[in-house]
Order: C-alpha cells, then structure tokens, then sequence
C-alpha cells in the first residue's frame, strides 16, 4: 500500500556531538525538518544544532540512545507526521541519501525502511561484529535481517506510535525491529554507503556486545513464546 504525502521529519539524537552536528543539520535541512535530541550533552551539541536550524528537544541527563529515540517519536507522534527519518549525529550517514528512503516509503515498501551498509567497505574490526550479530538476529528472527545496527532509517507514525524499546543503548535498534515485526509491521531496507571518521564510538565492545547477545537471547525466547518482555 502506498502512503500518502504527509510531513516527514528527521529525528537525530546526539549526545557530545558538537564537532559534527552542524554539518548534519545543514545537510539534512535541505531534505526534511529536523530535531535534534539532546541527550544531555556538555559540550554545547543543543545550542551548535539550534544554530544551524534545527528544531531542539533537551534531555537534563544523559540517558541512552533507546530514551532519546522515544522522546524523538513522541514529538513526531504529537506532530503527527507521515513518518521520521533517524540518523547519526556524528557524520557517518549522508543526509543526501533521504529521498531513497521516502521513496521506498511512499511506494509501500515496508512500515520500517532500514539503510543497508555494505559490510565489505567496514574497517575489519567492525566488519566480524556486524556480520556476526546480523546472522545471530535474523536467525532469532526468522527473517533475513541484512543490517541490524544501522541506524539510518525510516519509521511510520504507526510503528513510532505502537513501538517504544526499553534498552537504553545500542541495542535499542535491534528490539525496534522485533517488536515491529511481532507487531505485524514490514520490514524493507535499502542500499546506503558505509562511512567511517576518526570520531572514537560510544560503542564498548565487551559491555554492548553482551547486552546484544542478551537481546538476542530475548528475541529468540520471545519468537517462541509469541510475547516480547
């Protein structure tokens, strides 16, 4: 079923990211409305994404990816928007990328609309991670899940509205996309680049690859029990 042509916005959550923010904003601007959400940053990233034009949601504390994703789809929900585009804050998606996800959305390709990486451009170090946890997840899933940690993508307002993880972190993306498909909603995913900077990553290997596997865990058990907890 094809949607119709109401608001899409981009929900970018940052956390210290003053050094890229800007740059996102502007670029992104060119293609959809933007908010920000503040996770709590020290280093001015609210007052640099403000600047450049983007709408602003401020969180006191820093409180986890997953928080700032739902405060970003309450606001969308409340707008009452088509759907929300959500990117990275730090540079490492091309915001010139966005009409490839409309378009897989208004021609109904799917509820959630997921850009897909190329594994192989990955540094080797991320290349094993990705490839490994993508494997794992769309085993647990039942479906092929071609990339689950990107988090460039496109959500409904049906999917914002009905879907709200409770992992704080990383894995925040990955219970998304469970709870999305037990909901009944579509997955789909198109071709994106794969870029990397020098910024370091708040991922930490050993802690968020544990809380990955754990969600793993929960996937698999949820697929079989037919309820998510």
């Amino acid at each position: 079923m094809a949607h119709t042509s109401g608001e899409i916005i981009a929900l970018i959550p940052a956390y210290n990211e003053a050094r890229y923010i800007a740059d996102v904003v502007t670029r992104t601007l060119v293609h959809v409305p933007v908010v920000v959400i503040d996770d709590g940053s020290s280093d001015g990233t609210g007052a640099a994404a403000a600047l450049a034009g983007a709408k602003v949601i401020a969180h006191k504390l820093n409180q986890g990816k997953g928080k700032a994703l739902n405060t970003g789809f309450d606001y969308a929900c409340q707008r009452g928007v088509d759907a929300a585009i959500t990117l990275d804050a730090d540079g490492q998606h091309d915001p010139d990328e966005i009409p490839l996800f409309i378009k897989a959305f208004r021609a109904g390709k799917g509820d959630i609309i997921i850009g897909q990486r190329t594994f192989a451009e990955m540094p080797a170090k991320s290349q094993f991670g990705n490839r490994a946890g993508t494997w794992l997840l769309g085993k647990a899933m039942g479906q092929p899940v071609p990339d689950n940690q990107s988090g460039y993508r496109l959500l409904s307002r049906k999917v914002m509205a009905a879907i709200r993880p409770t992992s704080t972190r990383f894995e925040a993306e990955v219970e998304i996309l469970l709870r999305a498909q037990m909901a009944g909603f579509r997955l789909a995913w198109v071709p994106i680049q794969t870029i990397y900077n020098d910024k370091k990553s708040h991922f930490r290997p050993i802690h968020d690859s544990a809380l990955f596997l754990k969600m793993v865990w929960r996937i698999w058990r949820a697929r079989i029990r037919g309820k998510f907890d």
